[in-house]
């Protein structure tokens, strides 16, 4: 039987939207396949203990919860993770909701190429991998799991290259991450920029980061970290840039090429259809 894969989620506020996260998570993953170690990263609203105590004491997946003294942010969290777990790793956002099957599908694009690095699933709000709409975010969609259904009837999934992984749902393999080395603290500070310049570092020594082009996972967006003031762009672009010059001309010639696009006519066709028969 495979190692189970360590999901680590950090938190930080946003107690309704956890809570969301949370009962997913228990609905949707097989306590035989994972590990869960929630992370609260020394949040200051008084829902976030008491809602962790309460969901650790139920769970069916017997989850551990951590809590930093201190606020050390999203890419400080993320490392005590990494050090805390063993096997492959799955980064979770808290404003997140996951759906059947999911981390059987992005196990089995992990497991099809051992210089698989990173696995992104698609999903409502994750920029290249974003479902129905390329590179534009959309609401939450009523109907996830029917969503799901979609993306697995399909035709079969074939695990398409991406110039980076999408951080709000990452799978990465073990060896990778020993090989590599964990997300880049001092460089990258609290957060944003850490998933892409961990891709890159991977790429650049042979491994693949793919998509997990039959899974989907619910992204709300802005809801786990975004208190804090992290957001895309800035000084940690400016730095991601500096240490890769080629970064955007990759991406924007990935989005012009936009190869997902059979792959979203597809599982749109297939949504119609489950739709019309429900």
């Amino acid at each position: 039987m495979a190692q189970p894969v360590a999901i680590i989620i950090p938190v930080y506020n946003a107690a309704a939207l956890l809570q969301r996260c949370l009962a997913a998570l228990d609905r949707c993953t097989d306590p035989q396949q994972a590990r869960v170690l929630v992370i609260d990263d020394a949040s200051p609203d008084p829902a976030i203990a008491p809602l962790l105590d309460a969901w650790a004491a139920a769970s069916p997946l017997r989850p551990r919860v951590q809590r930093n003294k201190v606020n050390l942010g999203f890419v400080g969290t993320v490392n005590r993770g990494f050090g805390a777990t063993r096997g492959d790793a799955l980064l979770l956002n808290a404003d997140t909701e996951v759906t059947p099957g999911w981390l059987d599908r992005m196990s089995t694009a992990l497991a099809s190429d051992p210089r698989i690095a990173t696995v992104t699933p698609f999903s409502n709000n994750a920029e290249i991998c974003s479902w129905p709409e390329f590179c534009r975010a959309t609401p939450v969609p009523p109907d996830p799991e029917r969503v799901a259904r979609a993306f697995t009837r399909a035709p079969p999934p074939v695990y398409p290259d991406l110039p980076t992984a999408v951080g709000f749902c990452m799978l990465i393999r073990r060896a990778a991450l020993d090989a590599l080395g964990d997300f880049d603290q001092a460089t990258f500070g609290r957060g944003y920029g850490e998933e892409n310049d961990f891709c890159l570092r991977a790429a650049g020594h042979g491994w693949r980061n793919v998509l997990a082009d039959d899974c989907y996972v619910v992204h709300a967006g802005g809801g786990s970290f975004a208190p804090l003031g992290l957001k895309p762009g800035g000084d940690n672009l400016a730095r991601l840039l500096a240490r890769y010059p080629r970064y955007n001309g990759e991406v924007a010639a990935f989005i012009q090429a936009d190869p997902l696009a059979p792959r979203r006519a597809q599982v749109a066709a297939a949504y119609r259809e489950l739709c019309a028969i429900a």
